[in-house]
């Protein structure tokens, strides 16, 4: 018999559910165990800003007292606002190879959904566009980077059992790191340079991009992504806490920023060496001795480099603003003995971000999806 019981938002709590994903994928060499911290952040309303507009309720499965699943549903009343819809959403999703464990997980959270009066629901999704989404369903043997998931390949059929169909699709390629600069690219670059006006901007100084451009560079993201899948817009507290989250822990020579005439932020580009086997060695915790494994990922010899985000200003969009960035980080990914580039998970449907990678030797290695569910029906 399957108990599920939902899970208040503590810190014990939140450990537990963590534990049962690293539990459900111990020994996998294709499974990256988020950093537990991180999690702690995502999941702790008293950490994460997102609280201020998203309700959330947590909940495990149970078999004799053993875990067998877990998952998160919440609702992001500002996605709602913007979109008009009752929607919630369902994320932090593990379970058995057993579909009395999902479909009851699923069951539970349609009910607290319903009991909201919300109409769908869809997922997986996290609170905002900053967390882990999709399931993966192509590329169960390439191993997983820190902003994604892994999942077994039996998901998919087991959420499609519970009544759901596919809703959206994301596409995710590695490139391989060119030995010079595409000429397209330098020609494209050059052109757009002069005539706009841009240029690239670097810093060495983390605390002087922080107050130049830090919130100007979250506000880009807000107003580049603002027309993507359930975008949700991040507030003023959210980019706060990311502005010290994230730009402490970049190598500044894979930053890139491109600016206009009036020194206005258009374009941003940001990696980060890939962490995945500095992630696994740590078991995604930082002590007592995973800080090593990831300060050695961070700073190490690594064949591979994730491109965690580009964002480039509506009114510039389609212009080869996207040229300058590689212009600038390709002799980068050169100089530091990257051999490969990932990119982040890409809407099916978008494919201006997905011309960027024309100029390079490519594959798409991995396809995550969303399913949707109408709670109204019978």
């Amino acid at each position: 018999m399957i108990e599920i019981r939902e899970m208040a938002p503590t810190r014990s709590n939140v450990k537990k559910m963590v534990k049962f994903e690293r539990d459900l994928y111990k020994g996998n060499p294709y499974y990256v165990p988020p950093l537990l911290s991180s999690e702690l952040d995502n999941l702790l309303p008293e950490r994460n800003p997102a609280f201020d507009f998203c309700d959330a309720a947590y909940f495990m499965a149970f078999r004799d007292d053993k875990p067998v699943g877990r998952i998160v549903v919440m609702i992001n009343k500002q996605v709602n606002e913007i979109s008009g819809e009752k929607l919630a959403r369902f994320g932090w999703i593990d379970f058995i190879d057993d579909r009395e464990v999902s479909r009851a997980l699923l069951a539970r959270a349609e009910e607290w959904a319903k009991a909201k009066g919300m109409e769908k629901i869809v997922g997986p999704l996290g609170f905002t566009d900053l967390d882990r989404e999709g399931t993966l369903v192509e590329g169960f043997e390439e191993l997983s980077t820190m902003a994604t998931t892994y999942n077994h390949p039996y998901y998919e059929d087991h959420i499609r059992g519970a009544g759901y169909e596919k809703d959206s699709d994301w596409m995710e390629f590695v490139m391989e790191v060119p030995d010079s600069i595409p000429d397209k690219y330098n020609r494209i670059a050059d052109i757009v340079k002069a005539k706009f006006g841009l240029k690239v901007l670097k810093y060495s100084s983390r605390k002087h991009i922080k107050a130049d451009y830090g919130h100007a560079l979250f506000h880009l993201i807000n107003e580049a992504y603002k027309d993507l899948y359930q975008y949700s817009p991040l507030t003023e507290k959210q980019i706060d806490k990311y502005i010290n989250d994230y730009l402490n822990l970049l190598n500044l020579d894979l930053l890139t920023l491109v600016i206009d005439r009036d020194r206005r932020l258009v374009g941003v580009g940001i990696c980060l060496p890939s962490m995945s086997r500095a992630l696994q060695r740590s078991h995604g915790k930082m002590f007592p001795f995973g800080w090593y494994h990831l300060l050695k990922g961070l700073k190490g010899v690594n064949d591979r480099v994730d491109l965690l985000l580009v964002a480039v200003a509506p009114d510039y969009q389609n212009k080869g603003v996207n040229a300058l960035l590689f212009q600038d980080l390709i002799p980068e990914f050169i100089k530091y003995g990257y051999k490969y580039a990932e990119s982040n998970p890409e809407m099916e449907t978008n494919s201006k971000v997905q011309s960027q990678w024309e100029y390079f030797n490519r594959r798409q290695h991995r396809r995550r999806r969303s399913f949707v569910k109408n709670l109204n029906k019978d």
